[in-house]
């Protein structure tokens, strides 16, 4: 998907612009932004943000930290690149330059493909085609949805991938995964020892259930 609408560059005010409510990225650590905040102090913004216009305002589509950071910065106008978007159109390209700037984590990848496919009612297909992804890559991402969200958070926190991720997918039982993601967690496992592990798991044999003999 191409876009080829019309783009100009102006000087906005940080207050007419409200972010995107399609915006892919959920986290934005202070620290990074006061960092942030002071390069543009001393240097300005360098790089344009990307906004779309609705009515009397503008609304984000890309370059979120950039706004954040230059209104704590104090900045009467930032430089922004209006084009002309359907509000469908800024959902994809917020999506797309996040997973290009490899801003995301995973979990929140898959969200934002989830809530892509949702809202604009558009198939796993369509999605892979405007995201110039294989289709068989989001439907991996969407599979992630599957933990919980206590299950995505101890994951994140712990440094632990994508992969880990999908192994612990092949364990049904959520007790039995949550208990199986702690195990991993403790013994600082790798992906390759990850696996393994679940795969040793999955292959125990069932204990057989008791049987009760019953005299008449």
């Amino acid at each position: 998907m191409a876009f080829t609408e019309k783009k100009k560059l102006l000087e906005l005010s940080p207050d007419k612009i409200v972010p995107n409510p399609a915006q892919p990225r959920l986290d934005f650590p202070q620290d990074e932004l006061l960092q942030l905040a002071e390069s543009i102090r001393q240097n300005g913004v360098l790089q344009p943000i990307l906004v779309r216009r609705d009515r009397d305002r503008y609304i984000l589509v890309a370059g979120e930290r950039r706004w954040r950071a230059s209104r704590m910065a104090g900045l009467k106008t930032i430089p922004a690149i209006v084009q002309e978007l359907s509000p469908q159109d800024g959902a994809v390209l917020a999506l797309i330059e996040n997973m290009q700037r490899s801003d995301l984590n995973f979990f929140e990848e898959a969200i934002a493909i989830k809530n892509l496919i949702s809202e604009w009612n558009i198939t796993q297909e369509e999605a892979s085609e405007r995201l110039g992804k294989a289709q068989s890559t989001l439907a991996n991402k969407l599979r992630l949805l599957k933990l919980g969200s206590e299950e995505q958070q101890m994951i994140l926190q712990n440094g632990l991938t994508e992969r880990h991720a999908r192994a612990l997918l092949k364990i049904n039982d959520e007790k039995k995964r949550t208990q199986a993601l702690i195990h991993i967690v403790e013994k600082k496992m790798n992906v390759v020892q990850a696996e393994t592990f679940i795969e040793q798991l999955l292959s125990e044999p069932k204990p057989e259930k008791k049987r009760i003999l019953i005299i008449k």
